[in-house]
């Protein structure tokens, strides 16, 4: 009978040294993601030191997992409470380059169109490797948490995270898919009075409950509207941003000031049924893991103003 290969003398060690060169061999393979300019970046290893410069990439990077590795984050980032106490190197006006340089990152996170030009040519002319990330639709914010995964070297949390977070969003589409449908004006300023168009995120939030954005055809991302222009088309839901930084994650609030020049027109739907809301503008506006807290909190809202509604004509 012939012998088996792992009979042989000395069999046992070439099989093992194999399987720790292919072993290596894995771990040797570089690291390849493209960012959102569809820029390639091949890396040896995952980064140990991370610079973001938007709150939202700080709350992606935690949800991925690679907190532990950002050095410097921007004036902005209060969340996770960890990001608090992380050295801060400016905002969206203007970096402090000399400082970025000096600790020296293996990896600069940027908003792709949030953060000012000239500086990041300044960092990449230096030599600095920068990832820009700029998810604009719901599937994208929970895709960026997969893609960080992969360029950290994090996915074993990044995945569970992205998978939850996807899991929530499924559910909220099912239940709300035949829902009666409550026209919404989102108000992101009241003077100038601004909105948002269908191509802004807090837009697909609305649809995702049931909701019509009053204002979705408009061409601009964030337009400028007249009040007659709201009054015409007579929301029956109006949400704003909370501009005073409450942790409050949405509250019903007549009263509220950004509220002042509808509380002038009684007849408008909205302010007759009393359905305006002040949402928190960081869990709504950061196209990061928390905004589907705030979609929970807008569907929630908008099933007020179907229950109340529905009352009112029985």
């Amino acid at each position: 009978m012939a012998r088996s290969d792992a009979s042989r003398p000395g069999a046992p060690l070439c099989v093992m040294a194999w399987i720790l060169l292919a072993s290596l061999g894995a771990d040797a393979a570089p690291i390849v993601a493209v960012d959102d300019a569809g820029h390639e970046h091949r890396l040896a290893q995952p980064p140990a030191r991370i610079v973001t410069l938007a709150p939202s990439l700080t709350e992606l990077v935690f949800a991925a997992g690679g907190g532990g590795a950002v050095v410097a984050v921007d004036s902005s980032s209060d969340f996770p409470a960890a990001a608090r106490s992380i050295p801060r190197i400016g905002d969206v006006a203007r970096i402090d380059v000399e400082r970025l340089l000096a600790l020296k990152p293996d990896l600069v996170l940027v908003w792709r169109h949030g953060n000012t030009t000239r500086e990041l040519d300044q960092l990449e002319t230096a030599g600095l490797r920068l990832f820009r990330l700029e998810p604009q639709r719901l599937d994208e914010v929970v895709r960026a948490i997969e893609r960080l995964g992969q360029l950290l070297g994090t996915e074993a949390t990044a995945r569970p995270a992205a998978a939850a977070l996807r899991e929530r969003l499924v559910a909220l589409r099912k239940r709300h898919a035949n829902d009666p449908p409550v026209r919404v004006f989102y108000q992101v300023w009241s003077s100038p009075l601004m909105t948002i168009s269908s191509k802004q995120i807090v837009s697909e939030v609305i649809e995702l409950c049931g909701g019509r954005n009053v204002f979705a055809g408009l061409a601009p991302l964030v337009p400028q509207v007249a009040i007659e222009s709201v009054l015409a088309a007579d929301p029956e839901a109006i949400f704003t941003a909370d501009e005073r930084g409450s942790t409050t994650l949405l509250r019903r609030d007549v009263d509220a000031p950004a509220f002042a020049a509808w509380r002038r027109h009684p007849r408008l739907a909205a302010v007759r049924g009393r359905w305006l809301y002040v949402l928190n503008g960081d869990a709504i506006s950061r196209q990061g893991p928390r905004i589907v807290d705030g979609a929970t909190a807008v569907c929630g809202a908008l099933d007020e103003v179907r229950r109340e509604r529905g009352a009112a004509k029985r």
